[in-house]
Protein backbone atom coordinates (compact mmCIF):
# COMPACT_ATOMS: atom_id res chain seq x y z
CA UNK A 1 0.00 0.00 0.00
CA UNK A 2 1.29 3.56 -0.72
CA UNK A 3 0.64 4.63 2.87
CA UNK A 4 2.88 1.90 4.26
CA UNK A 5 5.63 2.74 1.77
CA UNK A 6 5.31 6.38 2.71
CA UNK A 7 5.68 5.49 6.40
CA UNK A 8 8.79 3.45 5.61
CA UNK A 9 10.23 6.39 3.65
CA UNK A 10 9.39 8.75 6.52
CA UNK A 11 11.25 6.55 9.03
CA UNK A 12 14.22 6.26 6.69
CA UNK A 13 14.64 10.02 6.17
CA UNK A 14 16.13 12.50 8.58
CA UNK A 15 13.80 15.13 10.08
CA UNK A 16 15.42 17.92 8.08
CA UNK A 17 15.07 15.91 4.87
CA UNK A 18 11.44 15.05 5.57
CA UNK A 19 10.67 18.74 6.21
CA UNK A 20 12.57 19.99 3.12
CA UNK A 21 10.38 20.92 0.16
CA UNK A 22 13.26 20.80 -2.35
CA UNK A 23 14.45 17.40 -1.19
CA UNK A 24 10.97 15.89 -1.29
CA UNK A 25 10.28 17.27 -4.77
CA UNK A 26 13.50 15.73 -6.06
CA UNK A 27 12.62 12.44 -4.39
CA UNK A 28 9.15 12.44 -5.93
CA UNK A 29 10.58 13.18 -9.38
CA UNK A 30 13.04 10.29 -9.12
CA UNK A 31 10.40 7.66 -8.26
CA UNK A 32 7.66 9.09 -10.46
CA UNK A 33 8.14 6.35 -13.05
CA UNK A 34 8.86 3.40 -10.75
CA UNK A 35 6.29 4.15 -8.05
CA UNK A 36 3.74 6.81 -9.13
CA UNK A 37 1.50 6.26 -6.09
CA UNK A 38 4.31 6.96 -3.61
CA UNK A 39 5.37 9.94 -5.72
CA UNK A 40 1.85 11.38 -5.50
CA UNK A 41 1.82 10.84 -1.74
CA UNK A 42 5.16 12.68 -1.37
CA UNK A 43 3.75 15.60 -3.37
CA UNK A 44 0.85 15.80 -0.89
CA UNK A 45 3.44 16.23 1.87
CA UNK A 46 5.17 18.91 -0.23
CA UNK A 47 1.90 20.82 -0.60
CA UNK A 48 1.34 20.70 3.15
CA UNK A 49 4.85 21.99 3.85
CA UNK A 50 4.44 24.83 1.35
CA UNK A 51 1.14 25.75 2.97
CA UNK A 52 2.82 25.86 6.40
CA UNK A 53 5.62 28.03 5.07
CA UNK A 54 3.14 30.47 3.53
CA UNK A 55 1.28 30.68 6.83
CA UNK A 56 4.53 31.41 8.68
CA UNK A 57 5.46 34.15 6.23
CA UNK A 58 2.02 35.72 6.61
CA UNK A 59 2.26 35.61 10.40
CA UNK A 60 5.68 37.22 10.37
CA UNK A 61 4.54 39.96 8.01
CA UNK A 62 1.65 40.86 10.38
CA UNK A 63 3.78 42.66 13.01
CA UNK A 64 2.82 45.60 15.22
CA UNK A 65 2.04 48.71 13.22
CA UNK A 66 4.37 51.51 14.22
CA UNK A 67 2.62 54.82 14.23
CA UNK A 68 4.97 57.38 12.72
CA UNK A 69 5.34 60.63 14.49
CA UNK A 70 4.02 63.76 12.91
CA UNK A 71 7.45 65.32 13.47
CA UNK A 72 9.91 62.90 11.88
CA UNK A 73 12.80 65.41 12.02
CA UNK A 74 12.47 65.95 15.74
CA UNK A 75 12.15 62.22 16.32
CA UNK A 76 15.30 61.61 14.29
CA UNK A 77 17.20 64.16 16.34
CA UNK A 78 16.10 62.56 19.61
CA UNK A 79 17.18 59.13 18.35
CA UNK A 80 20.56 60.50 17.34
CA UNK A 81 20.94 62.07 20.75
CA UNK A 82 20.54 58.72 22.46
CA UNK A 83 23.85 57.21 23.50
CA UNK A 84 24.34 53.46 24.15
CA UNK A 85 24.41 54.15 27.89
CA UNK A 86 21.07 55.97 27.75
CA UNK A 87 19.56 53.17 25.66
CA UNK A 88 20.73 50.59 28.17
CA UNK A 89 19.36 52.59 31.08
CA UNK A 90 15.99 52.90 29.35
CA UNK A 91 15.99 49.15 28.72
CA UNK A 92 16.72 48.41 32.39
CA UNK A 93 13.91 50.72 33.44
CA UNK A 94 11.49 48.92 31.11
CA UNK A 95 12.60 45.57 32.48
CA UNK A 96 12.03 46.72 36.05
CA UNK A 97 8.51 47.81 35.03
CA UNK A 98 7.85 44.41 33.49
CA UNK A 99 9.13 42.65 36.60
CA UNK A 100 6.67 44.59 38.70
CA UNK A 101 3.76 43.71 36.35
CA UNK A 102 2.29 40.40 37.53
CA UNK A 103 -0.26 40.41 34.69
CA UNK A 104 2.59 40.41 32.19
CA UNK A 105 4.30 37.41 33.80
CA UNK A 106 1.26 35.30 34.61
CA UNK A 107 -1.00 36.06 31.64
CA UNK A 108 0.70 37.78 28.70
CA UNK A 109 3.95 35.84 28.64
CA UNK A 110 2.34 32.34 28.97
CA UNK A 111 -0.21 33.29 26.32
CA UNK A 112 2.60 34.43 24.03
CA UNK A 113 4.46 31.15 24.50
CA UNK A 114 1.28 29.18 23.89
CA UNK A 115 0.59 31.21 20.73
CA UNK A 116 4.10 30.47 19.44
CA UNK A 117 3.52 26.76 20.05
CA UNK A 118 0.14 26.76 18.35
CA UNK A 119 1.31 28.69 15.28
CA UNK A 120 4.79 27.32 14.64
CA UNK A 121 5.26 24.06 16.58
CA UNK A 122 1.95 22.18 16.90
CA UNK A 123 1.61 19.43 14.28
CA UNK A 124 -1.40 19.74 12.01
CA UNK A 125 -4.10 17.07 12.18
CA UNK A 126 -6.61 16.07 9.53
CA UNK A 127 -10.13 14.78 10.19
CA UNK A 128 -12.31 12.34 8.27
CA UNK A 129 -15.97 11.63 8.96
CA UNK A 130 -18.50 8.95 8.02
CA UNK A 131 -22.20 8.50 8.75
CA UNK A 132 -23.85 5.13 9.41
CA UNK A 133 -27.21 3.84 10.62
CA UNK A 134 -28.41 0.47 11.97
CA UNK A 135 -31.53 -1.01 10.34
CA UNK A 136 -33.54 -4.20 10.87
CA UNK A 137 -35.50 -6.11 8.18
CA UNK A 138 -39.23 -5.45 7.89
CA UNK A 139 -40.50 -8.93 8.83
CA UNK A 140 -44.15 -7.76 8.91
CA UNK A 141 -44.15 -7.51 5.13
CA UNK A 142 -43.20 -11.18 4.66
CA UNK A 143 -45.82 -12.97 6.79
CA UNK A 144 -49.49 -13.05 7.47
CA UNK A 145 -51.11 -11.16 10.31
CA UNK A 146 -51.71 -14.30 12.41
CA UNK A 147 -48.10 -15.35 12.41
CA UNK A 148 -47.00 -11.78 13.08
CA UNK A 149 -49.26 -11.68 16.14
CA UNK A 150 -47.98 -15.09 17.26
CA UNK A 151 -44.34 -14.09 17.07
CA UNK A 152 -44.84 -10.67 18.61
CA UNK A 153 -43.84 -8.75 15.51
CA UNK A 154 -44.36 -5.04 15.71
CA UNK A 155 -43.67 -4.91 19.47
CA UNK A 156 -40.75 -2.53 20.09
CA UNK A 157 -37.72 -4.11 21.70
CA UNK A 158 -35.47 -2.52 24.29
CA UNK A 159 -31.85 -1.49 23.99
CA UNK A 160 -30.05 0.95 21.76
CA UNK A 161 -27.91 -0.36 18.92
CA UNK A 162 -26.44 3.11 18.40
CA UNK A 163 -25.18 3.29 21.97
CA UNK A 164 -23.81 -0.24 21.59
CA UNK A 165 -21.82 0.76 18.51
CA UNK A 166 -20.57 3.90 20.26
CA UNK A 167 -19.33 1.87 23.22
CA UNK A 168 -17.58 -0.61 20.91
CA UNK A 169 -15.86 2.16 18.90
CA UNK A 170 -14.37 3.51 22.15
CA UNK A 171 -13.47 0.04 23.45
CA UNK A 172 -10.06 -1.54 23.90
CA UNK A 173 -11.01 -4.29 21.42
CA UNK A 174 -11.37 -1.68 18.68
CA UNK A 175 -7.97 -0.18 19.53
CA UNK A 176 -6.35 -3.62 19.39
CA UNK A 177 -7.92 -4.32 16.00
CA UNK A 178 -6.91 -0.94 14.56
CA UNK A 179 -3.38 -1.29 15.90
CA UNK A 180 -3.06 -4.63 14.09
CA UNK A 181 -4.55 -3.35 10.85
CA UNK A 182 -3.14 0.21 10.61
CA UNK A 183 -0.30 0.35 13.16
CA UNK A 184 -2.12 2.96 15.23
CA UNK A 185 0.73 3.35 17.71
CA UNK A 186 3.27 3.85 14.92
CA UNK A 187 1.24 6.58 13.24
CA UNK A 188 0.60 8.55 16.41
CA UNK A 189 4.25 8.34 17.55
CA UNK A 190 6.09 9.45 14.41
CA UNK A 191 9.27 11.51 14.72
CA UNK A 192 7.96 14.70 13.10
CA UNK A 193 5.07 15.02 15.60
CA UNK A 194 5.66 17.53 18.40
CA UNK A 195 5.88 16.38 21.99
CA UNK A 196 2.39 17.42 23.06
CA UNK A 197 0.44 16.35 19.94
CA UNK A 198 1.39 12.68 19.73
CA UNK A 199 2.24 9.75 21.96
CA UNK A 200 5.49 8.01 22.72
CA UNK A 201 6.49 4.53 21.68
CA UNK A 202 7.02 3.60 25.32
CA UNK A 203 3.46 4.53 26.35
CA UNK A 204 1.27 1.77 27.78
CA UNK A 205 -1.86 0.34 26.19
CA UNK A 206 -3.99 2.34 28.60
CA UNK A 207 -2.33 5.57 27.46
CA UNK A 208 -2.81 4.58 23.82
CA UNK A 209 -6.50 3.90 24.51
CA UNK A 210 -6.95 7.29 26.20
CA UNK A 211 -5.18 9.05 23.32
CA UNK A 212 -7.29 7.19 20.75
CA UNK A 213 -10.50 8.18 22.55
CA UNK A 214 -9.41 11.82 22.30
CA UNK A 215 -8.78 11.54 18.55
CA UNK A 216 -12.01 9.68 17.69
CA UNK A 217 -15.46 11.10 18.28
CA UNK A 218 -18.87 9.41 17.90
CA UNK A 219 -22.05 11.52 17.79
CA UNK A 220 -25.57 10.01 17.70
CA UNK A 221 -28.56 11.86 16.29
CA UNK A 222 -31.39 10.87 18.61
CA UNK A 223 -34.14 11.74 16.11
CA UNK A 224 -32.83 10.06 12.96
CA UNK A 225 -30.60 7.44 14.60
CA UNK A 226 -27.66 8.38 12.33
CA UNK A 227 -24.23 7.79 13.85
CA UNK A 228 -21.44 10.17 12.79
CA UNK A 229 -17.85 9.02 13.33
CA UNK A 230 -14.97 11.53 13.31
CA UNK A 231 -11.36 10.31 13.15
CA UNK A 232 -8.15 12.33 13.30
CA UNK A 233 -4.77 11.58 11.78
CA UNK A 234 -1.57 13.40 10.97
CA UNK A 235 -2.31 13.03 7.26
CA UNK A 236 -5.62 12.96 5.43
CA UNK A 237 -5.16 9.50 3.89
CA UNK A 238 -4.59 7.83 7.24
CA UNK A 239 -7.62 9.61 8.74
CA UNK A 240 -9.77 8.27 5.90
CA UNK A 241 -8.40 4.73 6.30
CA UNK A 242 -8.96 4.89 10.04
CA UNK A 243 -12.61 5.90 9.59
CA UNK A 244 -13.20 3.14 7.02
CA UNK A 245 -11.71 0.50 9.33
CA UNK A 246 -13.87 1.67 12.22
CA UNK A 247 -17.01 1.48 10.07
CA UNK A 248 -16.19 -2.01 8.79
CA UNK A 249 -15.38 -3.31 12.25
CA UNK A 250 -18.58 -1.82 13.67
CA UNK A 251 -20.53 -3.57 10.90
CA UNK A 252 -18.88 -6.89 11.78
CA UNK A 253 -19.65 -6.32 15.47
CA UNK A 254 -23.37 -5.59 15.04
CA UNK A 255 -23.79 -8.55 12.65
CA UNK A 256 -21.96 -10.96 14.96
CA UNK A 257 -24.21 -10.03 17.88
CA UNK A 258 -27.34 -10.77 15.83
CA UNK A 259 -25.95 -14.10 14.63
CA UNK A 260 -24.93 -15.20 18.12
CA UNK A 261 -28.31 -14.44 19.64
CA UNK A 262 -30.21 -16.04 16.77
CA UNK A 263 -28.07 -19.19 16.69
CA UNK A 264 -28.26 -19.69 20.46
CA UNK A 265 -32.04 -19.38 20.56
CA UNK A 266 -32.61 -21.42 17.41
CA UNK A 267 -30.23 -24.17 18.52
CA UNK A 268 -32.06 -24.68 21.82
CA UNK A 269 -35.48 -24.83 20.13
CA UNK A 270 -34.21 -27.26 17.49
CA UNK A 271 -32.83 -29.58 20.17
CA UNK A 272 -36.17 -29.64 22.00
CA UNK A 273 -38.02 -30.18 18.73
CA UNK A 274 -35.87 -33.22 17.90
CA UNK A 275 -36.65 -34.78 21.30
CA UNK A 276 -40.39 -34.28 20.83
CA UNK A 277 -40.16 -35.63 17.29
CA UNK A 278 -38.51 -38.80 18.59
CA UNK A 279 -41.28 -39.25 21.19
CA UNK A 280 -43.92 -38.83 18.50
CA UNK A 281 -42.20 -41.36 16.25
CA UNK A 282 -41.97 -43.86 19.16
CA UNK A 283 -45.71 -43.46 19.91
CA UNK A 284 -46.56 -44.07 16.25
CA UNK A 285 -44.35 -47.15 16.16
CA UNK A 286 -45.94 -48.64 19.30
CA UNK A 287 -49.44 -48.14 17.90
CA UNK A 288 -48.57 -49.74 14.55
CA UNK A 289 -46.86 -52.69 16.23
CA UNK A 290 -49.95 -53.29 18.36
CA UNK A 291 -52.23 -53.22 15.32
CA UNK A 292 -49.96 -55.59 13.38
CA UNK A 293 -49.61 -57.98 16.32
CA UNK A 294 -53.38 -58.52 16.64
CA UNK A 295 -54.19 -57.89 12.99
CA UNK A 296 -56.52 -55.04 13.88
CA UNK A 297 -57.34 -51.86 12.08
CA UNK A 298 -59.71 -50.38 14.64
CA UNK A 299 -60.64 -52.48 17.70
CA UNK A 300 -63.50 -50.12 18.53
CA UNK A 301 -65.16 -50.66 15.16
CA UNK A 302 -64.61 -54.41 15.43
CA UNK A 303 -66.13 -54.45 18.94
CA UNK A 304 -69.20 -52.63 17.67
CA UNK A 305 -69.49 -55.13 14.83
CA UNK A 306 -69.22 -58.10 17.21
CA UNK A 307 -71.83 -56.51 19.48
CA UNK A 308 -74.12 -56.12 16.47
CA UNK A 309 -73.66 -59.81 15.69
CA UNK A 310 -74.63 -60.69 19.25
CA UNK A 311 -77.79 -58.59 19.05
CA UNK A 312 -78.68 -60.22 15.71
CA UNK A 313 -78.24 -63.75 17.16
CA UNK A 314 -80.40 -62.87 20.16
CA UNK A 315 -83.12 -61.63 17.81
CA UNK A 316 -82.98 -64.80 15.71
CA UNK A 317 -83.12 -66.96 18.87
CA UNK A 318 -86.21 -65.09 20.01
CA UNK A 319 -87.87 -65.63 16.61
CA UNK A 320 -87.00 -69.35 16.57
CA UNK A 321 -88.27 -69.85 20.12
CA UNK A 322 -91.58 -68.27 19.10
CA UNK A 323 -91.82 -70.54 16.04
CA UNK A 324 -90.97 -73.60 18.19
CA UNK A 325 -93.71 -72.84 20.70
CA UNK A 326 -96.19 -72.34 17.90
CA UNK A 327 -95.30 -75.67 16.18
CA UNK A 328 -95.25 -77.58 19.49
CA UNK A 329 -98.81 -76.43 20.07
CA UNK A 330 -100.00 -78.29 16.96
CA UNK A 331 -97.32 -81.01 16.53
CA UNK A 332 -95.73 -83.67 18.67
CA UNK A 333 -92.22 -83.40 20.01
CA UNK A 334 -91.02 -86.08 17.58
CA UNK A 335 -92.19 -84.26 14.51
CA UNK A 336 -89.36 -83.47 12.04
CA UNK A 337 -90.22 -79.75 11.99
CA UNK A 338 -90.01 -79.56 15.78
CA UNK A 339 -86.64 -81.34 15.83
CA UNK A 340 -85.29 -79.09 13.06
CA UNK A 341 -86.32 -75.95 14.95
CA UNK A 342 -84.77 -77.26 18.14
CA UNK A 343 -81.49 -78.03 16.40
CA UNK A 344 -81.46 -74.60 14.74
CA UNK A 345 -82.24 -72.94 18.07
CA UNK A 346 -79.44 -74.83 19.81
CA UNK A 347 -76.99 -73.79 17.10
CA UNK A 348 -77.97 -70.13 17.48
CA UNK A 349 -77.57 -70.33 21.25
CA UNK A 350 -74.15 -71.93 20.87
CA UNK A 351 -73.05 -69.23 18.45
CA UNK A 352 -74.36 -66.53 20.77
CA UNK A 353 -72.41 -68.01 23.66
CA UNK A 354 -69.26 -68.04 21.53
CA UNK A 355 -69.66 -64.42 20.48
CA UNK A 356 -70.27 -63.31 24.06
CA UNK A 357 -67.16 -65.11 25.22
CA UNK A 358 -65.10 -63.18 22.68
CA UNK A 359 -66.34 -59.91 24.16
CA UNK A 360 -65.94 -60.75 27.84
CA UNK A 361 -63.32 -63.50 28.19
CA UNK A 362 -59.74 -63.97 27.06
CA UNK A 363 -57.75 -67.06 26.50
CA UNK A 364 -54.08 -67.72 26.86
CA UNK A 365 -53.17 -66.52 23.38
CA UNK A 366 -55.93 -64.13 22.39
CA UNK A 367 -57.14 -61.10 24.27
CA UNK A 368 -60.72 -60.14 24.75
CA UNK A 369 -62.14 -57.35 22.64
CA UNK A 370 -62.50 -55.15 25.74
CA UNK A 371 -58.83 -55.61 26.61
CA UNK A 372 -57.80 -54.94 23.02
CA UNK A 373 -59.92 -51.83 23.03
CA UNK A 374 -58.41 -50.61 26.34
CA UNK A 375 -54.83 -51.13 25.17
CA UNK A 376 -55.55 -49.61 21.78
CA UNK A 377 -57.09 -46.55 23.45
CA UNK A 378 -53.99 -46.15 25.65
CA UNK A 379 -51.63 -46.25 22.66
CA UNK A 380 -53.86 -43.91 20.72
CA UNK A 381 -54.00 -41.33 23.54
CA UNK A 382 -50.22 -41.40 23.88
CA UNK A 383 -49.86 -40.84 20.15
CA UNK A 384 -52.35 -37.94 20.20
CA UNK A 385 -50.50 -36.29 23.08
CA UNK A 386 -47.20 -36.73 21.25
CA UNK A 387 -48.84 -35.26 18.12
CA UNK A 388 -50.01 -32.21 20.04
CA UNK A 389 -46.54 -31.72 21.53
CA UNK A 390 -45.01 -32.11 18.08
CA UNK A 391 -47.40 -29.53 16.62
CA UNK A 392 -46.61 -27.03 19.40
CA UNK A 393 -42.89 -27.66 18.95
CA UNK A 394 -43.17 -27.09 15.21
CA UNK A 395 -44.91 -23.75 15.81
CA UNK A 396 -42.23 -22.76 18.33
CA UNK A 397 -39.52 -23.68 15.85
CA UNK A 398 -41.06 -21.56 13.12
CA UNK A 399 -41.50 -18.72 15.58
CA UNK A 400 -37.84 -18.97 16.58
CA UNK A 401 -36.75 -18.89 12.95
CA UNK A 402 -38.78 -15.75 12.33
CA UNK A 403 -37.48 -14.24 15.57
CA UNK A 404 -33.91 -15.02 14.49
CA UNK A 405 -34.58 -13.26 11.19
CA UNK A 406 -35.99 -10.30 13.06
CA UNK A 407 -32.90 -10.06 15.24
CA UNK A 408 -30.64 -9.74 12.22
CA UNK A 409 -29.38 -6.16 11.94
CA UNK A 410 -27.64 -4.37 9.11
CA UNK A 411 -25.28 -1.42 9.26
CA UNK A 412 -25.91 0.95 6.36
CA UNK A 413 -23.31 3.55 5.36
CA UNK A 414 -25.06 6.88 4.80
CA UNK A 415 -21.85 8.80 4.00
CA UNK A 416 -18.51 7.28 3.04
CA UNK A 417 -15.36 8.35 4.88
CA UNK A 418 -14.27 11.76 3.62
CA UNK A 419 -10.78 12.76 2.47
CA UNK A 420 -9.97 16.22 3.83
CA UNK A 421 -7.75 18.63 1.91
CA UNK A 422 -7.12 21.05 4.78
CA UNK A 423 -6.11 20.37 8.35
CA UNK A 424 -8.82 21.04 10.92
CA UNK A 425 -6.65 20.92 14.02
CA UNK A 426 -5.18 22.63 15.87
CA UNK A 427 -7.71 25.48 15.92
CA UNK A 428 -5.11 28.19 16.45
CA UNK A 429 -7.36 31.22 17.00
CA UNK A 430 -9.82 29.34 19.19
CA UNK A 431 -7.13 27.72 21.33
CA UNK A 432 -5.20 30.94 21.88
CA UNK A 433 -8.33 32.91 22.71
CA UNK A 434 -9.57 30.27 25.14
CA UNK A 435 -6.13 30.01 26.79
CA UNK A 436 -5.89 33.78 27.22
CA UNK A 437 -9.44 33.95 28.59
CA UNK A 438 -8.85 31.21 31.14
CA UNK A 439 -5.57 32.73 32.34
CA UNK A 440 -7.21 36.13 32.65
CA UNK A 441 -10.07 34.67 34.69
CA UNK A 442 -7.68 32.79 36.97
CA UNK A 443 -5.51 35.88 37.38
CA UNK A 444 -8.53 38.06 38.17
CA UNK A 445 -9.83 35.58 40.77
CA UNK A 446 -6.37 35.35 42.34
CA UNK A 447 -6.10 39.16 42.55
CA UNK A 448 -9.51 39.38 44.19
CA UNK A 449 -8.59 36.72 46.76
CA UNK A 450 -5.23 38.41 47.45
CA UNK A 451 -6.82 41.84 47.85
CA UNK A 452 -9.45 40.39 50.21
CA UNK A 453 -6.74 38.83 52.35
CA UNK A 454 -4.85 42.15 52.46
CA UNK A 455 -7.99 43.97 53.59
CA UNK A 456 -8.63 41.48 56.39
CA UNK A 457 -5.17 41.89 57.87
Amino acid sequence: MPEQRFLQLRNALKPEEFNSVIFLKQKAEKIKTSDPQLSARILVRVNNLEKQQRMKVEKRSMGPVVKLSSEPVALLKRLQALTPAKVFSVFLARMQTLKQSSFMWFVVLPSLLFAIYQIFIATERFESQAQIIVQQPDAMATMDAGMAFLTGMGVPTGGSDSELIKAYVYSNDMVTYLNQELDLRGHYSQNFIDYFSGIHKSDTREELLAYYQERVKVIINEKSGIITIYSQGFDSEFAQQLTNKIVKRAEWFINSIGHQLANAQLGFIQGEHENIEQRFAAAQTNLLNFQQQYNLLDPMAEGIAMQQITYTLEGQIAVKQTELKTIQAIMSAKAPQVKALKNELNALKSQLKSERSKLAQSGQEELAVSELLAKFTDFKIKMELALQAYTSSQISLEKSRIEAYRQMKYLIVVEQATLSEENKYPGVFYNISLFLLLLSMIFGIARIIFATIQELK
